[in-house]
């Protein structure tokens, strides 16, 4: 598996991972604990999806923008999504995930909240400006955090978040609940 992750240079919006092959009894189970609240119906999330798709290079495989600033935690999630299949890209902070999504916007953004600079919470209330004003395809947003408080699940939903996740990560609730916005491959 090539995981140019770790590279030096920071100036890349987004890096892509390719996918490799591993049990998924090699990969360490940590516990997520999600939040069932959702913004869209499931008829505005298949419409949401088919225009994601559309816009995918290979649009039988969805592309997945990680934004998360913890390298350890860029690990499990990378290797998690690279088990499910999925094309993968990482942006480090808010402000890569901004320029990430305008130069190809993803299927579905997995959105860490605290990040240096700029947050989740801004750049996904950013991400919505830009969605609405017609600049940037729509695309669903879910948090991936360790913030589990019911205020903090409000914030999310408020600055335009579908879902909130919480950490640590379980491979199954993950694509559990991504497979609610994307069609997984098998």
């Amino acid at each position: 598996m090539t995981m140019s992750f770790f590279s030096s240079d920071t100036t890349a919006p987004a890096v892509n991972l390719n996918s490799g092959s591993r049990a998924l009894s090699e990969i360490p189970a940590v516990g997520l604990r999600p939040h069932m609240v959702s913004r869209f119906s499931r008829a505005a999330a298949g419409s949401m999806q088919d225009l994601a798709s559309d816009m995918s290079t290979d649009s039988a495989i969805p592309t997945v923008l990680l934004v998360e600033d913890n390298a350890v935690n860029q690990v499990v999630a990378l290797e998690f999504l690279a088990l499910m299949g999925v094309h993968t890209r990482l942006a480090k902070t808010g402000a890569e995930a901004l320029a990430a999504c305008a130069a190809a916007a993803p299927d579905l953004v997995l959105m860490d909240i605290q990040m240096p600079g700029m947050d989740g919470l801004e750049c996904t209330r950013r991400l919505r400006s830009l969605q609405a004003a017609g600049q940037l395809a729509p695309f669903p947003i879910l948090a991936l955090t360790a913030h589990a408080l019911d205020s903090d699940i409000k914030a999310s939903l408020e600055a335009g978040m579908d879902e909130h996740l919480t950490k640590p990560l379980d491979f199954k609730s993950l694509r559990h609940h991504l497979g609610r916005w994307v069609k997984l491959p098998d």
